[in-house]
């Protein structure tokens, strides 16, 4: 199936001259999705790991099927002020500004293989930036998985030295 076709582009979003990649095509249609879902879980096939961490929102979207198909446990990283716990943040740049993440700061434990999971992958900033913490945390960043790259941000050059796969590739 050519998951390409349920990703569009939206032209002038968040702001003029981005053309945001929007996935919610993909989840309309089960199949699409049912298929996304395991075209990522075979790309994990021979990456160890105990924890998949993802960030809101659209990254909860892959990470919770990928985590319940290969039960594995799964940290969400959210916006400030959204999580109940004590939290560790990280603030990093996007393409289009700045932003901040915070993750529970009991969520990685040391030694912990962590798979990092996402839709698109951009400039390659939030990854890092999720990178980060969980190094900080004594976790091993065991790779990172998106739907999608926007090869033309390059984002492997701010990510090299990672185990990074993705489906579709712009």
């Amino acid at each position: 199936m050519d998951l390409k076709a349920f990703v569009r582009d939206v032209y002038d979003f968040p702001k003029p001259g981005i053309v945001f990649k929007d996935v919610t095509p993909m989840l309309k249609e089960p199949q699409a999705f049912k298929q996304c879902v395991l075209q990522m879980s075979v790309l994990l096939e021979d990456i160890d790991f105990d924890v998949m961490i993802a960030p809101e929102a659209r990254g909860f979207i892959f990470a919770a099927p990928l985590a319940f198909h290969l039960g594995k446990s799964l940290v969400p990283v959210r916006k400030p002020g959204k999580l109940p716990y004590k939290t560790k943040s990280v603030e990093y740049d996007l393409e289009y500004g700045t932003a901040t993440l915070h993750m529970h700061e009991d969520a990685i434990e040391e030694g912990d293989r962590v798979l990092i999971v996402d839709d698109i992958l951009a400039t390659g900033g939030t990854m890092k930036a999720i990178a980060g913490m969980i190094e900080e945390c004594g976790g091993l960043v065991a790779g990172i998985v998106c739907l999608a790259e926007l090869g033309f941000l390059n984002p492997r050059e701010k990510l090299s030295g990672y185990d990074v796969r993705t489906l579709i590739s712009y």
